[in-house]
């Protein structure tokens, strides 16, 4: 393949990935480790092109053991090959719990992040005494009763354009912290409570922050009404626990 590269203008792929994040270091590259998802990609597919390095751009950085049903990604590449090829090749040498799961070719102008106007994640806890034995790896066990109609209605307090500064890790004046929720849904499947988020944008830990703010309302450690509170003080200390990545996945990213 490498030596069709002068024979071909450079092409713009858009590709959908799904990864179980549970024994990867997140997405994003990182010196210390190639056991990254982003790693993953670039390796293939330098060694597909034969070039040192190919750059993959993600729509979001999922931390280390979050999971993905829609991560979306771009790469540029000189290649004579199909879209079609592109993707099976990727596939034959990506590990078993990754897979890219559609491939498109777009305009060199495309960026995955820059042009996507919304994300949904989802966040699943198991509230039950039971064990959760086959879906451990993608739950939250969390035994105590949950109160959800209060859980709901401090989810509505998140709802619109806020300054989230207290439920971001990030720390202070690295980036602007103010986002918009679209939509918060709380749903009871069975013994499962499933937390999903629309949004334009989410900060470094923010919807493990919301979910366990959530939480601690729905055991009745803090009231709903104290969610206008901690919008306004933006302190983290304030704000609730840190839940567990392995119960959150990006479901889905929005174009145009």
């Amino acid at each position: 393949m490498a030596g069709h590269r002068d024979q071909e203008e450079i092409r713009n792929f858009k590709i959908i990935i799904q990864y179980e994040g549970t024994r990867y270091q997140g997405w994003q590259r990182q010196d210390s480790t190639d056991n990254t998802i982003q790693g993953k990609l670039e390796a293939i597919l330098g060694k597909m092109t034969g070039l040192d390095f190919v750059q993959v751009d993600g729509a979001g950085r999922t931390d280390a053991g979050v999971h993905a049903f829609g991560q979306v990604a771009n790469f540029k590449i000189r290649t004579t090959w199909s879209k079609e090829e592109v993707m099976r090749y990727i596939n034959q040498y990506l590990p078993h719990d990754i897979g890219v799961i559609a491939i498109s070719e777009e305009a060199l102008r495309f960026h995955s992040r820059l042009n996507g106007k919304s994300k949904v994640y989802q966040y699943r806890i198991w509230n039950s005494e039971l064990p959760c034995v086959f879906e451990r790896r993608y739950v939250y066990e969390f035994p105590d009763k949950l109160d959800i109609e209060q859980m709901r209605k401090a989810a509505s307090y998140l709802m619109g354009r806020h300054d989230f500064k207290a439920f971001t890790s990030t720390k202070k004046g690295k980036k602007p912290t103010v986002r918009t929720i679209e939509k918060i849904t709380i749903e009871e499947v069975g013994r499962e409570v499933i937390i999903t988020y629309h949004g334009d944008g989410f900060l470094y830990h923010m919807v493990r922050i919301l979910t366990g703010t959530l939480i601690e309302i729905g055991i009745g450690k803090r009231k709903a009404e104290s969610i206008k509170d901690l919008l306004e003080c933006g302190i983290r200390a304030q704000a609730g626990m840190l839940v567990p990545a392995k119960g959150l996945s990006l479901i889905a990213v929005l174009y145009e």
